[in-house]
């Protein structure tokens, strides 16, 4: 292959039809960090109100190490996989401690600061600080299957490795941001899993799948994924003109607010679990739905129960302070996407 006719093809196609993105504006590593991050299993056109509202209200590395923790959960809200967030925050943290608060400017070291990956430690040296780090994710991997008319199954980290390899290659003499993201949007827009646009692509000439007639077999990539259903009684707990809600300290839904749910059989065995856990005596009055929540790898069924907490208001208020919320105060509370869903049983 002519690697250099390969960039210059890919670069000048990008250059005239690129996306406009908000974050393509700046070469500043935090707010691509940012970027990046939020688009990981998040759609371009959802990610872009919250970036720039996320900029807004945390616009640099300080800001983000030192805000107030809910706060930087209610900005998440909605954009799923919330541990994303909450890594962020330690490695902005991290940053302040061993970089005097500048973001290190290597692959290398960039990889080493938490929850960031190759994928994301290559985007930011490449695009912010112009090293020679190709990219791999979905859509390189598909171009580079297709461009090399690879039958290595894309799923596995031995194909990934060796893309890698690939892309560090192409990506050699050229400009390193253009080069990345002219392979994104190329992925995104051009070489898309089903039906790639053939005709409009600019690097055809390169393609040994499309010179094969392969195209529509490629990429591999066949995942040994299974998904575990999960079966919840999930209750409104209301006391006065408050909710009950709690703050999960670890898993899946960490540091957002939530209603109370138990993986138990009957209303009675919730009451039951719940006053071993609270020392309260409550009462599920009346059944609402069944709320299907569906994660990566679990689903959850949210069958909700409207419920009353029945015990003294002086016991009460000393036993569940700080857990009890108005509808005003829960709207500006980080409640996970799947209990949002629950709110709106709320009588």
């Amino acid at each position: 292959m002519n690697i250099k006719k390969f960039q210059q093809n890919l670069i000048e196609w990008y250059k005239k039809e690129g996306r406009d993105l908000p974050w393509r504006h700046t070469r500043d590593p935090y707010a691509i960090w940012v970027s990046e991050i939020m688009l990981q299993q998040t759609q371009v056109d959802t990610v872009k109100n919250y970036y720039i509202r996320f900029l807004k209200a945390l616009p640099d590395i300080s800001s983000l190490a030192g805000a107030d923790e809910d706060l930087v959960f209610k900005l998440w809200e909605g954009l799923g996989y919330y541990r994303r967030v909450h890594h962020m925050q330690e490695a902005a943290r991290q940053i302040m401690s061993e970089y005097n608060g500048h973001f290190p400017e290597t692959y290398d070291a960039i990889i080493r600061l938490k929850g960031i990956g190759a994928y994301t430690a290559s985007a930011i040296s490449s695009i912010a600080f112009g090293q020679e780090k190709g990219v791999i994710d979905g859509n390189t991997l598909r171009i580079l299957s297709r461009i090399y008319n690879r039958q290595d199954n894309i799923a596995l980290e031995k194909t990934k490795k060796s893309y890698q390899l690939l892309m560090d290659e192409l990506i050699q003499g050229a400009d390193p941001s253009m080069f990345n993201q002219g392979m994104m949007d190329l992925g995104a827009g051009i070489c898309t899993p089903k039906h790639p646009d053939c005709e409009r692509c600019p690097v055809r000439p390169f393609c040994e799948a499309h010179a094969a007639g392969t195209k529509g077999l490629l990429p591999v990539n066949i995942k040994n994924t299974s998904k575990t259903d999960l079966y919840y009684i999930t209750a409104i707990l209301k006391k006065d003109d408050k909710y009950f809600l709690i703050k999960n300290k670890d898993g899946l839904l960490e540091n957002l607010y939530g209603f109370v749910q138990y993986e138990v059989e009957s209303p009675v065995s919730f009451e039951e679990t719940f006053y071993e856990n609270y020392g309260l005596s409550v009462r599920l009055y009346e059944y609402c739905k069944e709320i299907k929540h569906v994660f990566s790898h679990r689903i959850w069924h949210m069958n909700v129960y409207l419920g009353e907490i029945m015990d003294s208001p002086e016991n009460a208020a000393e036993a569940l302070s700080g857990q009890l919320y108005t509808e005003s105060e829960m709207a500006e509370l980080p409640i996970s996407t799947a209990h949002r869903k629950v709110c709106t049983q709320i009588p």
